[in-house]
């Protein structure tokens, strides 16, 4: 299984975009396990991350967080995908960062 980390302000309109992440992956042969957390918690999560994911909102953050994970695929999500909830999308862009499209 691959864990799928984003990142956001809050937390709470990423919970939207997960939700349509998980209803994408669910039609794929490959389990994911996909998650959003503040960034508050980039140091408790992101470690188990296959990949991570950062909400534009705090985009300005994704050059600190590949400091701390120099390993991982990391990626800041497009403003208007993400404004749309394309879980659809965004599932796309973090399969492409593993290595899977």
């Amino acid at each position: 299984m691959k864990r799928i980390v984003l990142f956001c302000a809050g937390g709470m309109s990423t919970g939207l975009l997960v939700n349509n992440m998980r209803k994408a992956a669910a039609n794929l042969d490959e389990e994911y396990s996909i998650d959003a957390y503040g960034l508050s918690e980039v140091d408790n999560y992101g470690p188990e991350a296959d990949v991570i994911l950062v909400g534009p909102q705090v985009r300005y953050a994704v050059d600190n967080i590949k400091a701390k994970f120099p390993n991982k695929p990391i990626e800041s999500i497009d403003v208007r995908t993400y404004g749309m909830m394309k879980g659809d999308v965004v599932l796309a862009t973090a399969r492409k960062l593993l290595g899977e499209e």
